[in-house]
């Protein structure tokens, strides 16, 4: 007889399900009470992306989910013209409050909710010296935990993306969660989203490179190919170790990076390189040609302006991201294990709109944590990651220098079993 259990079993170790995905839809005394804190809520945004799944449920398992959560009110920074906030509000009957303090109290005088979505993407907002967008994730979250401070009691939060543009407030977001024993998740779809092949680094491995060819652009794609990175560099023999080094590459450096034929050379393992092309679907054509892959002058050609992190691991590992817009439009990856003789590659799949799946694989992390209670996986991640974009852009903004990243000697280890999703 085929069991649940056995049925997990035969699809993969490591296969994560939300606690409550199996479950009946609560009955309205048990159900939990979510408020949401965006920058702006509008078709294709994050809001659009994110919010709206603890509205009208979705996909997983072959079944369409209902979280036991109901969206009970909502702070909404900026309203433009395409605004969908106030139509959400009048069709499920939340509320949009003018503060946080009075979404999060619901228009009462103490907390009033069970949990806290907070979405820091897309909007107008000022740019810093270094070409970050200022959103402000730092001071959603701040004004946040202000309330817990008051009312004498927090909740779980996510939030989405990358934590601040300033690393200070990163590192400070992370050490108030921890003061205020709270659990606090956040970071990319990247990590939960499907594998092409549905691969993982094997835990505990010997990994000597690493290399990410993805599309985007610095303070915005650049996170979530880092997040490619990490989610599997953190499995590795000993854990995480932290980050020493970093150096950004942009326009005719990348290329002669390219041409340096190894690290050592100021460059990349072109092996690992070619697995990474060797899983993208989007791979570039001239007119009428088949699949076939691209010689180097037409990788020049058609890459405008390319752009590379080249890092450094405490313990040795080295690390490329390469964001090659008009190359690829997708995410791969690969990596140079100890005795092996090919590289381990997969692509980090993204599901097309308008359906997104992978941003409901991400609420399922969020869901996770506000009906748990903890993070399902360590928001460390999502900390040195952030790190990692702010020391990319810096180095870019000061002449493509190499710095050194002491701030970034973060340890942890990673739970054996994967989030990504399988079924």
């Amino acid at each position: 007889m085929l069991t649940r259990r056995s049925f997990l079993g035969t699809v993969g170790a490591g296969l994560v399900i939300a606690p409550s995905a199996f479950a009946a839809d609560l009955a309205p005394s048990k159900r939990k009470r979510l408020a949401v804190v965006t920058t702006e809520w509008r078709f294709h945004s994050h809001a659009w992306h994110m919010a709206e799944r603890f509205l009208v449920g979705y996909p997983i398992n072959g079944r369409w989910h209902r979280p036991p959560l109901d969206v009970v009110a909502a702070y909404v920074d900026q309203k433009p013209e395409n605004d969908l906030s106030r139509k959400r509000s009048e069709e499920f009957g939340f509320p949009i409050y003018p503060t946080i303090a009075e979404t999060l109290r619901c228009g009462g005088d103490k907390l009033a909710v069970d949990a806290v979505l907070i979405i820091g993407e897309h909007g107008n907002y000022p740019k810093s010296e270094f070409a970050q967008t200022k959103y402000p994730r730092y001071e959603f979250f701040k004004q946040v935990t202000d309330v817990f401070r008051k009312d004498g009691r927090a909740v779980p939060v996510f939030t989405d993306k990358h934590l601040s543009w300033k690393w200070d407030w990163a590192k400070e977001m992370v050490d108030i969660s921890r003061e205020l024993k709270f659990a606090f998740t956040a970071g990319s779809s990247l990590p939960v989203t499907w594998r092409m092949p549905a691969i993982d680094m094997p835990y505990g491995a010997e990994v000597e490179e690493l290399l990410s060819v993805s599309i985007g652009s610095i303070d915005s794609y650049d996170f979530h190919a880092l997040e490619v990175i990490q989610c599997m560099a953190e499995r590795r023999r000993g854990g995480e170790t932290g980050v020493v080094a970093m150096q950004a590459l942009r326009g005719d450096a990348v290329w002669k990076a390219m041409d340096a034929g190894g690290w050592s050379g100021g460059g990349w393992d072109p092996r690992l390189f070619e697995a990474c092309l060797s899983r993208s679907q989007t791979l570039a054509q001239p007119a009428t040609f088949s699949h076939r892959y691209p010689t180097p002058a037409q990788i020049r050609e058609w890459v405008k302006e390319p752009i590379a992190y080249r890092y450094e691991y405490a313990d040795g590992v080295k690390a490329t991201m390469l964001m090659l817009n008009g190359l690829i439009g997708d995410f791969t990856f690969a990596a140079r294990l100890k005795g092996e003789a090919e590289p381990l590659s997969t692509l980090f799949h993204l599901p097309p709109t308008p359906n997104v799946t992978y941003s409901a694989s991400l609420m399922s992390q969020a869901e996770e944590t506000f009906v748990t209670g903890k993070s399902p996986y360590p928001i460390e991640r999502t900390l040195l990651t952030t790190g990692l974009v702010e020391a990319g852009v810096r180095s870019l903004g000061t002449g493509q220098k190499r710095i050194e990243t002491p701030h970034l000697a973060i340890r942890y280890q990673a739970p054996r079993e994967s989030t990504f999703a399988r079924s």
